[in-house]
This record gives C-alpha cells, sequence and structure tokens, in this order.
C-alpha cells in the first residue's frame, strides 16, 4: 500500500509562482501531458471529459439557435489559402505545409490547417446560388495545427482542438446579428457553466482577425492580472465572398455578394479554468463542468467494511440515477488520506465520505472543496443538500473570480499613469482611447500591454485619449495577455 505522501508530492504553491504551479497540476492531476512533438500535449481522459462537457454544452447551444455541425478537410491546397490577402498575411508564419505524399512530391503545397475559412468558402460557393439557401448556419468540431514559437499546455500549443462556425447571410445586418448573438453565446457559457466572469466587445483594428471587417471577443482575468482571450466571433462582411466568388440572386432577382462570419473558441478554455479557479492544493472544478461533480470514499475498516461498501454503493447508485455524476473510490490500496489528496488535487466540488458511524447514524459527510468545510447530512436528505451545496459552489467560484477583476481593474487618464500602473499593478486598465492605431502601438512598446476590448460605455466620449490627450471616441481595457 502506498503512504498519502507518496501520490501528491508538494506541487508549487499558487500564490508564489503561477506558472509553474499550472504545469505541476496539469500534469498531478493527469489533464494532459507533453507528446515526443515539441509544443504538442496528448489530452489524458479527465482533460479530455472536460472538453466533452464543454464540447457538450456549447454544441446544444448551438444547436438551439439553428446551427448544424459539418466536417471539412484538414489539408487546404495552396492556392485556396492564398486567395484571401490579408488572411494569408495574419496566419502565414503559423503555417505548417505538406509537401511529399506517400514518395511523391506534390504538385500545390498543402497547409495543415490554420483556420478553415478558404477550404469552406470554397465549398460554400458551389453550395450558394440564391437568397433561399440563407442564412446557412454550420458549425464544425475539429483540430487546428498553428506552429507557434512559444507553447503551454492548453493556452497555446501547436496543435489544439477547437469549434469554428461559419455562417452565410443576406445582408451586412443579418450578419452583425449571427456575430453578436455568438458572442453572447460564448459570454452566457464561460459565466454559466466555466464560473468565469468575461467582458465582452470589440478587438481594435490593429487586434481583430485576419480578413475580418469586425472581430468581437470576449475577455477574461487570470489570477497572475494578465488577460485571456476565451472566445473570437467575426463579421467577415464580404471579404471572403468576394475572394471566393460567394453568389447569390436575391429577391429582386439581382446577384450580390454574400455576408459570412466566422467564431470559435479551443481547448484554451480548460487552461483558463484550471487558472481561474485552483489553489495551492489543486484544480477546483466549477459542478456544471466537473467530469465528476462528487466523489463517494468509503473509510471502510475491520468487520464493518462489506457494510460501509454496500452502503456506499447504494449511495452511488441513488446519484447516478439522479444524474450527478460520481465516482466511487473503492480502491483497496489506498488509504482515504491519500484519496483525499488525489481528489483535492482533482478539483472534484464535494467530497462524500462515509465510515462505521455514518453507517450506524445513516448519515454522511460532506466536504465543499472551496474552503474543506465539512456537512453532516441524514442520507434521506442528501440529494436535497448535496444539490444545494453544488449549485453554491458553481455561484461562490463565479463570484471569486469577478470580486477578483473588479479588485484588479484600475481607471487612469494620462500616459504616465497608464504606463506606471500597467508596470507595477495586475490586472484591466480602463482608459480612453482616440482610436488611433499609433497611440495604441505605443503603448505596446513601452510596456508590452495591448488593447484587450473595446467595451462599450455611456459618456465615453467625455474622456481624453490616455496616450495623445485628445478627444475620447472609446473607453477601452489595456492587459498584458497571453
Amino acid at each position: 500500500m502506498e503512504k498519502n505522501n507518496d501520490f501528491v508530492k508538494q506541487i508549487t504553491k499558487k500564490s508564489e509562482n503561477l506558472s509553474k504551479w499550472y504545469i505541476d497540476v496539469i500534469k498531478k492531476a493527469k489533464l494532459a501531458d507533453y507528446s515526443p512533438m515539441k509544443g504538442m500535449m496528448v489530452i489524458r481522459p479527465y482533460g479530455y471529459e472536460i472538453w466533452e462537457l464543454i464540447k457538450g454544452n456549447l454544441d446544444r447551444m448551438f444547436k438551439e439557435t439553428g446551427h448544424r455541425n459539418a466536417y471539412f478537410p484538414l489539408f487546404i491546397p495552396e492556392s485556396l489559402l492564398k486567395k484571401e490577402a490579408e488572411h494569408v498575411k495574419g496566419f502565414a508564419p503559423e503555417v505548417a505545409w505538406v509537401t511529399i505524399g506517400g514518395n511523391e512530391v506534390l504538385k500545390e503545397k498543402l497547409a495543415i490547417r490554420p483556420t478553415s475559412e478558404a477550404i469552406i468558402c470554397s465549398m460554400y460557393s458551389k453550395w450558394i446560388k440564391s437568397w433561399r439557401d440563407l442564412p446557412l448556419l454550420i458549425n464544425q468540431w475539429a483540430n487546428i495545427v498553428r506552429w507557434e514559437k512559444v507553447t503551454k499546455p492548453f493556452l497555446r500549443t501547436t496543435e489544439f482542438l477547437w469549434q469554428e462556425g461559419h455562417t452565410v447571410h443576406s445582408s451586412y445586418e443579418e450578419a452583425e446579428e449571427e456575430t453578436l448573438k455568438i458572442l453572447d453565446i460564448y459570454k452566457t457559457f464561460a459565466e454559466k457553466y466555466l464560473a468565469i466572469p468575461v467582458i465582452p466587445g470589440l478587438k481594435s483594428e490593429n487586434e481583430k482577425f485576419a480578413g475580418a471587417l469586425k472581430t468581437y471577443c470576449i475577455e477574461a482575468l487570470m489570477p497572475d492580472g494578465k488577460a485571456l482571450q476565451m472566445g473570437t466571433s467575426h463579421n467577415l462582411a464580404q471579404n471572403f465572398s468576394k475572394a471566393f466568388n460567394i453568389r447569390f440572386e436575391n429577391k429582386k432577382q439581382k446577384i450580390e455578394y454574400a455576408w459570412q462570419t466566422s467564431w470559435g473558441v479551443t481547448t484554451r478554455l480548460i487552461g483558463a479554468l484550471i487558472m481561474a479557479h485552483g489553489d495551492d492544493s489543486g484544480l477546483i472544478l466549477p459542478p456544471e463542468i466537473s467530469p465528476f461533480q462528487t466523489v463517494i470514499i468509503p473509510i471502510a475498516k475491520g468487520n464493518r467494511k462489506q457494510d460501509i461498501l454496500s452502503e456506499a454503493k447504494k449511495i452511488y447508485d441513488k446519484l447516478k440515477k439522479n444524474k450527478i455524476r460520481s465516482f466511487l473510490d473503492d480502491r483497496d490500496s489506498y488509504t482515504p488520506g491519500w484519496k483525499f489528496s488525489e481528489w483535492e488535487l482533482k478539483g472534484v466540488p464535494v467530497r462524500i465520505e462515509i465510515g462505521p458511524k455514518d453507517v450506524e447514524k445513516k448519515q454522511l459527510v460532506l466536504v465543499n472543496r472551496i474552503n474543506r468545510k465539512k456537512i453532516f447530512v441524514k442520507q434521506d436528505n442528501l440529494l436535497i443538500t448535496l444539490k444545494k451545496l453544488l449549485k453554491e459552489i458553481q455561484i461562490d467560484l463565479f463570484k471569486r473570480a469577478k470580486d477578483f477583476r473588479e479588485n484588479n481593474t484600475n481607471s487612469v487618464e494620462g500616459f504616465d499613469e497608464l504606463t506606471e500602473t500597467i508596470e507595477t499593478k495586475r490586472g484591466f486598465i480602463k482608459t480612453g482611447w482616440c482610436g488611433s492605431n499609433k497611440c495604441e502601438i505605443q503603448v505596446k512598446e513601452k510596456v508590452s500591454a495591448t488593447i484587450r476590448v473595446i467595451i462599450n460605455e455611456k459618456n465615453s466620449n467625455s474622456k481624453k485619449c490616455a496616450v495623445c490627450g485628445k478627444k475620447a471616441k472609446h473607453t477601452v481595457l489595456f492587459a498584458k495577455s497571453y
């Protein structure tokens, strides 16, 4: 039998070194591991189960708004990728190319998709002929390859998993409505399921997606004060439809170019989840997205062992019947203390303990992962109490993350105050911006911070640009980012 401290060796404290803690947790909680290929990770079952819950809930939300799934090829001919010049320029440094197939040199290079606009638009040009074919609402769940120089599991890897929506509409207004609808879905999902508060808004011209007219995003604040872009929704206007000749006959029998959108989130969401809620003992997973919402640990000793295991199994069956995701840890090769440490590391929201005295009293002990407080509950009241506790944990995690963001958002006015605040304090810096690309770049060159999002705010025109002092057109959030 292994000793309690043989399993969870001391992980780096989150408060001392977030980056080291992050990697320790990923490896020790068995979310992912490094692959033999540099910059790529292997997502282990526990990590992939989190992705399945993310995927399942988002997929349902997409389908409720009329979207359908399809699948497009991994390889994109070079000639297709080059059709939209701005798009190609934006992705050129990150594209991986295939030049040999089998033993033959290919006549045309094939790009391993860095995103799928090119291959999807080539098909849409064949499928769309009339206003009756619109809107076309398609989503794809797939893998993507971008040749990143600096990588970190889940946050930025050479290959990652994502969903990418690609829709086609008959007008700019419809495309804009779609873009904002998806942005709202992303915000709702991040806050309801991941318990991570996000700020939605528009990206600056300098930060928008290559080939888009407008890019909207949701931005979150991580514990080290850096911003994390968690999802993007792009109004592509007619940029791609003109490049790929996606035209339709409108109701007035005139031919015009279609209006498009694209949008996506990735396995980066798991990275956000890890950082946003974890503590020095490991993960803390929101109940809505945790593979196991509870873990049942029998404290079985002596001649009462079978009785306790039998009761634990009844509890497990009861929870399963009521669709509460649970795991019965009946392994006899580990001590209860060892199991406590393991499941705390894995971030399971509620631990259920049952021992000899609990069987006699017909009670259970529920332990809250956030604060480790114990609740003694009669078995007959388990479902009511557990459901209430899971709901409370979900709410508490969101509130803690929101309080952190609010406490680490600073409003500034002048350039010196802006740059000093970015260098000395963590978090979002709220200020006015004139809309000039020159002013934005000046901040980036000075303190390596960018405009994360342009936010809608009343009276923003009364502010001055923090960089040049001219009248502000927008209120923005500057921050350093991942």
